[in-house]
C-alpha cells in the first residue's frame, strides 16, 4: 500500500504547505530555467519498517500510509525526528500536527478570502497538440491530473456520435482512478484505450494531446499547481488536423 492521492491533498492542504515544526514554505517557486521544486517530505509518524523510527509490532498496516499517521515536514526535521525517536514519541508528533493545523486554519482565517480560479501560465501552454495513437500516451496524459479539457469535432451521424462520447467518457471516468490503478490493470486500461483510438481511426478521426499545468489560486490556500489533462479528437477533414493551437491564453 502507497499514500494515495486523496491523503497526498488532505495533509498538504491542511499543512498550509509549511514544515510542521519551522513553519518554512515547502514550495520553492519555478524561475526562469528552472521548474518550481519541492522541498516538503510526507513523513511516517509510526514507520511500517521493522526496526524503523517508532515502529509498533501491532499496527495493522494498512493504517501505515493513512492521513493519521503522516506529518508534513522539511527535510531536516523530519531526518530530526527519525534519528531522535525517543525524544520525538508518537505523542508528542501528534501534537505538534495538531498544533500546526491549528495553527495554519487561524492564519487562514485572517486572510481575506479571494474567489478561487484556475490561471493559466503563458510558458506552460502548449503551442501544438502532437497526435496521440497509443493508450500508454493517454496515460502519461491522465496520470494525477487534476483536470480535463476535452474537445471534438461535430459528428456526422450517430455512429460517430457513439465512438466519439464513449472514447472521451471513457478516459474521464478512468482518469479519476486512474492513482488507484495497480501495474496490471494499467496495462488493460492501455490496451482498451490503443482500442478505442484505432476505432475514431478507422472513421477518419485523430487524438490529439498534451498536458498542461495550470496554477490553482485564491481562497483560503497559497496557489498550488493544477494539472490539466487535454485531449482533443478531429476529423481528418478538419482545418486544424495537423495540430491544434493553444496559445489563446482567454
Amino acid at each position: 500500500m502507497s499514500i494515495s492521492d486523496k491523503t497526498r491533498k488532505i495533509l498538504w492542504g491542511r499543512s498550509g504547505n509549511r514544515c510542521s515544526i519551522c513553519k518554512q514554505i515547502l514550495i520553492v517557486d519555478e524561475t526562469e530555467k528552472d521548474d518550481s521544486s519541492i522541498v516538503g517530505e510526507e513523513c511516517h509518524i509510526i514507520s511500517g519498517q521493522r526496526n524503523g523510527p517508532r515502529h509498533d509490532p501491532n499496527r495493522p498496516k494498512d493504517e501505515i500510509d493513512t492521513y493519521e499517521n503522516l506529518i508534513l515536514l522539511c527535510r531536516i526535521h523530519h531526518k530530526m525526528i527519525d534519528d531522535q525517536p525517543e525524544t520525538f514519541t508518537e505523542d508528542i508528533i501528534k501534537q505538534l500536527k495538531v498544533n500546526h493545523e491549528l495553527w495554519v486554519s487561524k492564519s487562514l482565517d485572517h486572510q481575506e478570502d479571494k474567489p478561487p480560479r484556475i490561471k493559466r501560465i503563458k510558458e506552460n501552454i502548449p503551442e501544438k497538440l502532437p497526435r496521440i495513437t497509443t493508450g500508454r500516451e493517454i496515460i502519461n496524459i491522465l496520470d494525477r491530473a487534476m483536470g480535463y479539457e476535452f474537445d471534438h469535432d461535430e459528428p456526422k451521424n450517430e455512429t460517430e456520435v457513439e465512438l466519439i462520447s464513449g472514447f472521451l467518457q471513457y478516459l474521464h471516468d478512468f482518469g479519476d482512478l486512474l492513482s488507484d490503478f495497480e501495474s496490471g490493470e494499467r496495462v488493460r486500461f492501455s490496451f482498451e484505450i490503443t482500442k478505442m483510438i484505432k476505432e475514431l481511426l478507422d472513421s477518419d478521426y485523430y487524438v490529439f494531446g498534451a498536458r498542461e499545468v495550470r496554477v490553482l489560486e485564491g481562497g483560503k490556500g497559497s496557489p498550488s499547481s493544477f494539472p490539466i489533462a487535454i485531449v482533443y479528437v478531429k476529423h481528418k477533414d478538419s482545418l486544424v488536423i495537423q495540430s491544434a493551437d493553444m496559445t489563446d491564453t482567454e
